[in-house]
């Protein structure tokens, strides 16, 4: 039987968590401004799988877990914090190589298989969010604290179909709506500019985790 009033509660906090903005939001909002719309929704995928799987985690007690182990968690961070100032940096270095090395990529984006960039999309998703030092800290704290200590397989399987529909409903809407031609080449117009804001985002981010 499915246990309602917990279900709501982790409706509650899990809306909350997902719609602040963070290495995730700032992922597929470029992505879908500098790519396709189809290359957005892929690492929307991406982010969900890990979501989904992090509250599975948090279900099952993944909180006690980096509790027991505080040093887990801190290696847990550090990685996540310099994967995020990496990708961040990655972001303003190619838009530091200007406007001939924007086109050169292009180029390759253009040349390169459609199947093989929608595994790429959903792989640079997986990555961010396996990786975000947000999303460990929500789901090991404010989700685990959501949920009751037992749950059936009812509640367990209505849980994780409500972190399903609200992740893959908010990224896509976000991937939808910047990925708008008008939008788009908004974008095209300031990649350089957007692509530093967009990667300076990202470190900012990561280095805010690393020293929090």
């Amino acid at each position: 039987m499915v246990q309602w009033s917990a279900v709501l509660a982790v409706l509650s906090v899990y809306i909350t968590g997902v719609m602040i903005p963070g290495p995730n939001f700032v992922a597929v909002v470029h992505k879908a401004v500098s790519s396709t719309r189809v290359a957005a929704l892929a690492m929307v995928a991406g982010i969900v799988v890990v979501n989904l799987f992090w509250a599975t985690c948090a279900i099952l007690g993944v909180g006690i877990v980096f509790a027991t182990f505080p040093w887990a968690a801190l290696v847990a961070k550090i990685v996540g914090a310099a994967y995020l100032i990496w990708f961040g940096g990655n972001l303003i270095r190619k838009a530091q190589s200007g406007a001939a090395g924007a086109a050169a990529l292009a180029g390759a984006e253009d040349v390169m298989p459609a199947e093989q960039g929608l595994r790429q999309a959903f792989v640079q998703g997986f990555l961010t969010n396996i990786v975000n030092p947000k999303s460990m800290a929500f789901f090991a704290a404010v989700f685990a604290a959501a949920t009751p200590a037992h749950v059936s397989w009812p509640t367990f399987a209505a849980m994780l179909t409500v972190v399903g529909v609200v992740a893959s409903s908010w990224y896509s809407m976000v991937a939808i709506v910047m990925s708008h031609p008008g939008i788009a080449a908004k974008y095209r117009r300031g990649k350089v500019w957007m692509d530093r804001i967009c990667g300076g985002l990202i470190v900012a981010l990561g280095v805010r985790q690393l020293v929090r």
